[in-house]
């Protein structure tokens, strides 16, 4: 019998806490939100926005946000917004965890890791995700090869490729010191190995809360 492709939110909400990897996901993000107001001006104060990453970083392309000036009822509005905003990412990130962790409603026919890696490829929230990390991978390159002045043009796949794209920059600092197009290297492929991540969650949640069948 087909299913629709329709969203479902409810099948959403379950996938986000009927499976024990999704509940651990979000104590971790709970006790990153504890940490916060315990804690606001340490560095694991960002801990509940790298955790829900990279959705928590679209509003960095906004012209308001938790730290938007005006003070009295535009700070507590949008402070409330971005609360909102983090919650719903949590979500979001949880059920991917949660369709992640099931299994699928029928036995493919390709080898498992083949049938995984289709997830990123194979539905259009993923393709259009793999899509924005070409474009900002593409605009890094360009800014660093070809352009006199780069800039700051590593932000880009640092933001679409959240939270794993940190550790691709950590692991390629050293060798950005030494060897410059070995950092930029390294760089490039952890971030693409990072939006490969991002981009099968993407697809393994799209295929549960869309009714989408996978064409492993």
């Amino acid at each position: 019998m087909p299913t629709s492709a329709r969203f479902r939110p409810r099948r959403l909400l379950a996938l986000a806490t009927d499976s024990l990897p999704a509940r651990v996901y979000l104590g971790l993000v709970a006790l990153g939100v504890v940490v916060l107001f315990l804690a606001p001006d340490s560095p694991y104060a960002m801990a509940p926005a790298l955790l829900t990453a990279p959705l928590s970083f679209l509003p960095v392309v906004l012209p308001f946000g938790a730290g938007t000036a005006g003070g009295g009822a535009a700070e507590v509005t949008a402070a409330v917004l971005y609360g909102g905003w983090l919650l719903l990412c949590a979500l979001v990130n949880a059920a991917a965890f949660g369709a992640l962790a099931r299994r699928p409603d029928r036995a493919p026919a390709a080898r498992p890791r083949r049938t995984l890696l289709a997830a990123a490829v194979d539905n259009w929230p993923a393709r259009a995700y793999v899509a924005v990390v070409a474009a900002a991978l593409g605009t890094f390159l360009y800014a660093v090869l070809l352009s006199p002045d780069p800039g700051f043009a590593g932000i880009w796949p640092l933001i679409a490729a959240a939270p794993l794209s940190f550790l691709a920059a950590a692991v390629s600092a050293p060798a950005e010191y030494s060897l410059p197009w070995l950092g930029t290297l390294v760089f490039t492929v952890g971030v693409a190995l990072a939006g490969l991540v991002n981009a099968v969650l993407i697809g393994r949640l799209a295929r549960r809360v869309g009714g989408l069948p996978g064409r492993g």
